[in-house]
């Protein structure tokens, strides 16, 4: 078991070093200058001298590969430099604005199965009946639903229920307030716009669980425990369900780690400054640094994620044994 974790471990090493040079290549490739987008932010005008004064303040001058060494170094030091828009360390920028991405993502794990895996386990006992089709349709809307759609409904939602109640429209805060220190705060902005993602993860989750239950359901040590007169319940709790979550658990890990990377679509709906506002800023500035960054923590987040994935294996199916 430590052997396969160690060889895991080390294995992290090689992935994320692709994935550095891949994002710093197609950074390169993408058409534009960063220098040239500051220099004319302000409407005025510029000419070359400024531009290559521009470019030796912010290490473009170098040598691709030197800049590429850099990079790769600062980030195994964690050190990820300094934003070339903002001026300001790219660790300060992504810290201002993880806390709202990672908690919206975290709610929306936690929403998404709460919901999923007790719907997706009751379709699969009940199959063909009408709580079937019901769960079925739940599933299949939120699959065809779009987040942002969804986000819009429950703003107008909100502002007109609380009209209808209260006499004047209420919006929830858009300045983030940790869960430690103002909760009902907190709550009030997180809690929406993860129902929304939430709804939208559940559908998938819950049509991977009925397809896995129904699977496990007709294997033949299940039909052995009923021969033998072992309870239903312990038989969906203790045989069925641990061995229909392994793949549902993949599935889980992957959508962790995607929410995990930044919501673009949902933060700009609700208007929140979370690392998906942040990605596309970057990007649209040209600001190489802080999209780097960006990147390579998605990348540690999938590879931590399905690390932490691949050990649960072992606590769900006890034949799954690492050596």
């Amino acid at each position: 078991m430590y052997r396969y974790i160690i060889k895991r471990l080390l294995l992290v090493i090689p992935t994320l070093l692709g994935a550095a040079a891949l994002v710093f290549l197609l950074m390169r490739l993408i058409p534009g200058d960063i220098c040239v987008v500051r220099l004319g932010s302000g409407g005025g005008t510029f000419d070359e001298r400024a531009v290559q004064v521009c470019h030796a303040q912010l290490g473009l001058d170098r040598p691709v590969f030197l800049q590429f060494v850099d990079f790769v170094w600062g980030f195994f030091r964690g050190d990820f430099g300094i934003s070339m828009w903002s001026g300001k360390p790219v660790l300060t920028e992504i810290a201002a604005r993880f806390p709202v991405s990672l908690e919206i993502a975290i709610m929306a794990v936690v929403v998404a199965n709460v919901i999923a895996i007790p719907l997706g386990t009751i379709s699969a006992l009940k199959q063909n009946s009408p709580i079937d089709f019901v769960i079925r349709v739940i599933s299949i809307a939120g699959l065809a639903t779009p987040s942002f759609w969804l986000g819009i409904l429950f703003i107008l939602a909100i502002l007109n229920i609380s009209q209808a109640a209260f006499g004047s429209p209420w919006m929830p805060p858009i300045d983030y307030v940790p869960i430690w220190q103002d909760p009902l705060r907190n709550l009030s902005m997180v809690i929406f716009p993860a129902l929304t993602v939430g709804y939208r993860t559940s559908a998938v989750t819950m049509r991977m669980t009925r397809s896995a239950m129904l699977e496990v359901l007709r294997e033949d040590y299940i039909r052995t425990a009923r021969a033998k007169g072992l309870v239903e319940r312990i038989i969906i709790n203790r045989h069925a369900l641990k061995n229909a979550l392994l793949p549902v658990v993949t599935l889980i890990g992957i959508e962790a780690a995607f929410l995990i990377g930044g919501l673009v679509v949902t933060e700009q709906v609700f208007n929140l400054n979370g690392i998906g506002r942040l990605f596309v800023q970057s990007v649209q500035n040209q600001d190489y640094t802080m999209t780097q960054a960006l990147v390579m923590l998605v990348v540690a987040a999938f590879v931590l994620t399905n690390t932490v994935v691949d050990l649960l294996y072992a606590w769900l199916d006890p034949r799954i044994r690492y050596g």
